[in-house]
């Protein structure tokens, strides 16, 4: 069924993420409950394989392109290169910090925990998703720029009047 949105695009960004992210979401509660409660080895390989390809596709259609298709849509043509650049920093940043610290975090709070740490974190990107990321399929370059630069001058105002 997700194949279909992403194949026929007549949904993308927004919606991807909110069908995505709650699969993402699942995998990891159920991964976390297969690491704690023992249903015997077989059993507790078959549902953490199961979970971990799970969240791996999901990821792939939501979390992996997503991103970096919104950051090469909300920037001004004129700062948007350098922009992406820095977003891709982020990203590898990011990716190493988590790369890094999963040894950390599996021998400090176990399996369960780390995983149980990456769905709170999967729960507080959906619901900012769900407030902040505005559907941009179909939108011109021009007129998604102006809707974030509008929302820019907004929380200006708003500080200016604080």
């Amino acid at each position: 069924m997700l194949w279909l949105l992403v194949s026929d695009f007549k949904y993308f960004s927004r919606t991807l993420l909110l069908t995505t992210i709650p699969v993402l979401i699942l995998s990891l509660v159920i991964l976390v409950l297969g690491s704690l409660v023992n249903f015997g080895s077989v059993v507790n390989a078959a549902i953490s394989t199961g979970s971990v390809v799970i969240y791996f596709c999901s990821f792939v259609m939501g979390f992996g392109p997503v991103p970096n298709i919104l950051c090469a849509e909300i920037f001004p043509t004129r700062v948007r290169g350098l922009c992406i650049a820095i977003c891709a920093l982020t990203f590898w940043i990011c990716d190493i910090i988590v790369t890094y610290s999963l040894p950390v975090l599996l021998k400090s709070v176990g399996l369960s925990g780390v995983f149980g740490m990456y769905a709170v974190v999967c729960v507080i990107a959906w619901i900012f998703v769900f407030i902040k990321v505005p559907e941009t399929k179909g939108m011109p370059l021009e007129v998604i720029t102006e809707f974030f630069s509008v929302g820019a001058k907004q929380a200006a105002a708003a500080a200016k009047d604080n």
